[in-house]
């Protein structure tokens, strides 16, 4: 019971849903070939578009001087900083050194040194010179560095401002864009979507099923891929509205379907049980009995006990008793597995 399907029709099908898929997947292809060449949809924006050229160009043209400017302030400002700590290391050096020297002379006091006094007092004085000269270049280079970066800052800030200006365009620009987009694709994807239900509702028990589900296949993957992820956010307000709408829509229709269900099970049960077995299709009721649930009802039921003939919520027989040599046999079988004898089903 369990393989109510004959073997090779079982591959067949498995061979037909493979066509679906395969199907599906060229539609899919052709789909999104059809979406790319669509003119405007695949537009891509730069901020450099919304911009004022006129104004933005000499602003960053001034912007890439005063950095190079910065850039060369930098590295002479380093020689300058070495120059000077060079320049007071050699006069701190000759100080010490003339303190030595004239703490010497103190000690001897011999008159005859008072020329070396006068040329190591000049050659200190000169060291003090260079000392302040390389300080002062190193100033020099720390107000250049300074004017090129504050030079640097108001062109940056002038064209920070332009940038906020185009900003504003091209978000505009941007949203109207994505609407455009999404409208678009809602055009071409709406109605494969009504196709794709009138043929669920309609077609899909036909002989082509296969290239019915296929459709359904390509209408689902162009709902959930190609238009979905493009629909326009707002800040996450419409995708969330968008959402609850289509979960209430889905959800009302399950639950009608469900009710709708149970109401034709409930009058099914009212049945005879000879009647409700001849509406019940050959192949369904042998595959749900293989996964031990009643057809009638579809409620679970014990197959294994052999005292149990008739299902206990239902009353629809399941087992039976061959005509021919009396052997207990399933209801919906068409031939006594014991002696062959056609019965009744």
């Amino acid at each position: 019971m369990k393989k109510s399907l004959r073997l090779s029709e079982t591959w067949f099908n498995r061979g037909l849903w493979l066509v679906a898929l395969v199907f599906a997947g060229f539609l899919i292809g052709l789909g999104g070939q059809l979406v790319q060449d669509l003119p405007g949809v695949d537009r891509q924006l730069s901020l450099n578009d919304f911009i004022d050229k006129q104004r933005a160009a000499p602003l960053r043209q001034q912007i890439e001087q005063a950095n190079q400017a910065a850039q060369e302030a930098r590295l002479e400002q380093q020689q300058a900083r070495l120059l000077r700590d060079a320049a007071q290391s050699d006069s701190r050096n000759a100080a010490e050194s003339f303190q030595n020297w004239i703490a010497t002379r103190q000690a001897t006091q011999q008159a005859e040194q008072n020329a070396e006094l006068l040329k190591r007092t000049q050659q200190l004085d000169a060291l003090k010179q260079s000392e302040l000269q390389a300080i002062r270049a190193l100033e020099n280079q720390d107000r250049a560095l300074l004017n090129a970066e504050q030079a640097m800052g108001k062109a940056q800030g002038s064209l920070s401002v332009l940038e906020q200006s185009a900003q504003k365009r091209y978000n505009a620009e941007a949203r109207r864009l994505e609407l455009r987009v999404f409208l678009v694709r809602l055009a071409i994807t709406l109605p494969l979507l009504v196709l794709a239900g009138w043929l669920f509702k309609r077609k899909r028990k036909s002989p082509y099923w296969p290239f019915v589900w296929g459709f359904i296949f390509f209408a689902g993957f162009a709902f959930f891929v190609e238009l979905v992820p493009y629909l326009p956010s707002y800040g996450g307000y419409v995708r969330y509205l968008v959402g609850i709408v289509i979960t209430a829509l889905v959800g009302r229709q399950a639950i009608v379907s469900l009710s709708r269900y149970l109401e034709k099970q409930k009058a099914a049960e009212q049945l005879p049980s000879n009647q409700r077995q001849q509406e019940l299709g050959y192949d369904s009721a042998l595959t749900l009995l293989g996964k031990g649930v009643c057809p009638g009802c579809e409620r679970g039921v014990d197959l294994k006990n052999t005292g149990i003939d008739f299902c206990p919520h239902c009353g629809m027989g399941l087992f039976c008793k061959c005509s021919a040599c009396s052997t207990r046999k399933s209801a919906f079988t068409r031939f006594c597995q014991s002696c062959g004898v056609a019965g009744k089903v």
